[in-house]
């Protein structure tokens, strides 16, 4: 019972966060702002080089902006869009992608 505990804290502490007080709305507006050029607003990319985000996990997504905020990681494009964003903006764009739903067929099906 305490390990339960002690894992339920913990995902409160370092999970939650990540997507509390969310609003996917809001990531839906700025998603037609600041990335719909790229990745779609609907996260289906028409480019080659541009990954879709239909679907991602918000956690991913959140951990991937804040790199190219902070210059962890480096993109042209991206730094200079993430750079802009804010802490809420990012929240809401990860959790936005996230809850769009994704079909996968496998080959032959």
């Amino acid at each position: 019972m305490r390990i339960l505990k002690a894992t339920l804290f913990l995902l409160c502490v370092f999970v939650a966060p990540h997507t509390l007080g969310a609003d996917f709305e809001a990531g839906k507006i700025k998603a037609s702002q600041a990335c719909q050029t790229c990745h779609g607003v609907d996260g289906v990319s028409q480019l080659a080089m541009v990954p879709n985000l239909s679907g991602q996990r918000a956690d991913y997504t959140k951990i991937q902006l804040e790199a190219y905020r902070s210059g962890k990681r480096q993109h042209a494009q991206m730094s200079i869009i993430a750079q802009s964003l804010t802490d809420e903006e990012i929240v809401n764009l990860a959790e936005w992608y996230s809850k769009i739903n994704v079909t996968v067929s496998l080959p032959g099906e």
